[in-house]
């Protein structure tokens, strides 16, 4: 395939410019670091790459000949809202969070539990306060939805000491797991949890996954960690069940609407850590997205959209 120009909008697109065309020379690479300079490349492109959450309808309108959008985030679900995608193929990196999201969600367990925004909070006021610090070694660690990112948090939380289960209707033996629970279980899992961590997709069917009878059912001394999307959260039963102290606290990096509203009651809520979408950030995350890209770039040179593989626009 020759002749095509890829366009890349990110803050490391002049590094994926870099390497995809050493290796694809038949192909043109445009870098953008914003919308603003992607817009007047935009008509020349076939391909665009991005992040999802900043591809707009004004960019993909000012593309029309737009035939591919390669998504260099695992989350789609606003480009399959967009009337702008119909008819482009569309795929994700996938994979790749592992590491990031892990380690979030061991930091939000660990803050939640041990009441670490009230240390900080005392530092500035020279206060000396201590209190039993809880461990994780020891805990029950349950995941709601067991992809890959799920396993290699059940990896790390194992290191911890931590007995770890999990919630699936599609696997049922996981290695590392002590226990798979259906999603139809999932008050029973939630139950015996210290730690429940929502790592599901979101969807019709784990849309307010969490609610307030699988909160009723957690334990009192127990934390909900939410790093999925914040559709899979009723954020109303939430906070009533935190005010109503069913559950110790909750550490949240994703909402129903995003950025969180100044208003919203979570920002100040004494049992709540806030976190602002960053559970699949990294340092290097463009080093760790660019296999996936290559990947996805050799299968559109051999093959075309069809040779895609795992479209998201066809699932």
């Amino acid at each position: 395939m020759t002749g095509k120009t890829l366009l890349i909008m990110d803050a490391e697109a002049a590094f994926y410019a870099r390497e995809l065309g050493a290796a694809f020379p038949a192909l043109t690479f445009l870098p953008a670091t914003n919308e603003a300079e992607a817009l007047p490349l935009a008509p020349r492109a076939d391909v665009l790459i991005a992040l999802a959450p900043r591809i707009s309808p004004r960019l993909l309108a000012a593309a029309p000949q737009l035939e591919w959008v390669h998504a260099l985030t695992t989350g789609v679900d606003n480009l399959l809202a967009m009337p702008q995608m119909r008819g482009t193929a569309l795929t994700k990196c996938n994979g790749i969070h592992g590491p990031q999201m892990s380690e979030l969600a061991i930091l939000l367990m660990m803050a939640s539990a041990r009441r670490f925004a009230q240390v900080i909070a005392n530092q500035p006021r020279a206060t000396w306060e201590r209190w039993p610090q809880p461990l994780l070694s020891g805990k029950t660690l349950c995941i709601v939805g067991l992809g890959a990112i799920a396993q290699t948090l059940a990896g790390i939380g194992a290191a911890f000491g931590m007995r770890v289960t999990g919630v699936s209707d599609g696997r049922t033996q996981v290695p590392g797991f002590a226990r798979i629970f259906r999603r139809a279980d999932l008050p029973g899992a939630a139950a015996e949890a210290d730690f429940l961590v929502v790592l599901v997709p979101h969807s019709p069917e784990t849309h307010h996954l969490i609610n307030a009878p699988v909160l009723a059912a957690m334990k009192p001394t127990a934390h909900l960690i939410n790093i999925a999307r914040g559709g899979c959260v009723d954020e109303a039963a939430l906070l009533a069940a935190l005010d109503q102290g069913q559950i110790a606290g909750a550490a949240l990096d994703v909402f129903a609407t995003e950025p969180l509203p100044a208003d919203s009651p979570f920002w100040t809520h004494p049992k709540v850590i806030v976190t602002p979408h960053i559970g699949g950030y990294s340092d290097t995350y463009h080093q760790q997205a660019l296999p996936a890209v290559v990947n996805a770039v050799a299968e559109w040179v051999d093959g075309g959209t069809a040779g895609l593989s795992h479209r998201q626009d066809r699932e």
